[in-house]
């Protein structure tokens, strides 16, 4: 696996590759929900301001794990002082492309969702016109399809990056070797890994396909989004099993990843009950007035 492609001077990371192709495909996902919906809402706003706010959560989430290293980091990113702001500056890119997490990530792409939804607008019945708010959780209902496919191609930059979100030790004839300079080199490191994203990207789509043929019919406002959280919760849990992320939780059985999957898929399953319970319509009577 390598972290970069190298063209004279140019050196590009393939995890921001990556992320640039992940979240392209997620606009072109969203823009077909929202076309399918009658959404009248740019898809590529949507992802964009979701990518700004998943990258600075899961850097968030990561480094909070840990505030002695966060704060060791930080000490050596201002070593230098203000008055040489540009080597400060350098170290904190240096700093900032490595070390994410996933959940920090969801957690402040869900609530940028949440927030867009306030604005966005079904299409009115005439047209110009606008109809009622799209709505909060209606946003997360059509973004779910988008969510899961995004990210099952940014786990592929993860892996090409080297940075540690591999798999054990394994003789499988799919076993990947990583680069000598990864971020986390394996033991040995001409070792054979488990290719973990690549499970979690096949996963993904899945997920996807499921969620998009649900969406041909009309579902409780929420339901759409329950599923995700069981069933990308249900996915990160189970590959947890095999990937080196250290166990720090209930006697070191299990890692911080793996009980953030096992919330996710808990509360999707709550997200369900109270949407099948509650059996909110979800597309709204459409007004003429685009004032409304």
């Amino acid at each position: 696996m390598y972290p970069y492609i190298v063209i004279g001077s140019l050196h590009l990371g393939l995890f921001g590759l990556m992320l640039w192709l992940a979240a392209v495909a997620a606009t072109f996902v969203l823009h077909r929900n929202f076309v399918r919906n009658g959404v009248d809402a740019d898809a590529l706003n949507v992802v964009a301001m979701v990518v700004i706010a998943g990258v600075v959560g899961a850097k968030a989430w990561h480094e909070l794990q840990s505030v002695r290293d966060l704060r060791y980091a930080l000490r050596v990113i201002g070593a230098p002082g203000w008055r040489h702001a540009a080597e400060v500056a350098a170290r904190f890119l240096v700093w900032f492309q490595a070390g994410f997490a996933w959940f920090g990530g969801m957690l402040a792409g869900i609530a940028t969702l949440m927030w867009q939804g306030r604005g966005a607008r079904f299409r009115g019945p005439l047209e110009g016109t606008l109809g009622k708010r799209v709505g909060p959780v209606r946003m997360l209902d059509l973004a779910a399809p988008a969510a899961a496919v995004g990210y099952g191609v940014g786990r592929i930059g993860c892996l090409l990056s080297g940075d540690g979100d591999y798999g054990v030790n394994t003789t499988l004839p799919w076993g990947v070797h990583m680069a000598k300079n990864a971020l986390v080199p394996p033991v040995p490191p001409t070792a054979l890994v488990q290719p973990t994203p690549i499970y979690e990207l096949l996963f993904s789509l899945a997920v996807f396909w499921v969620l998009w043929q649900l969406g041909k019919r009309a579902r409780p406002v929420g339901w759409m989004t329950g599923v995700y959280l069981v069933l990308s919760g249900a996915g990160r849990f189970l590959v947890e099993f095999v990937r080196i992320n250290p166990k720090i939780y209930f006697h070191q059985t299990m890692s911080n990843a793996q009980v953030a999957a096992a919330a996710s898929a808990i509360v999707g399953l709550a997200v369900l009950a109270q949407a099948q319970a509650k059996s909110v319509q979800w597309t709204p009577e459409l007004s003429p007035d685009p004032r409304t």
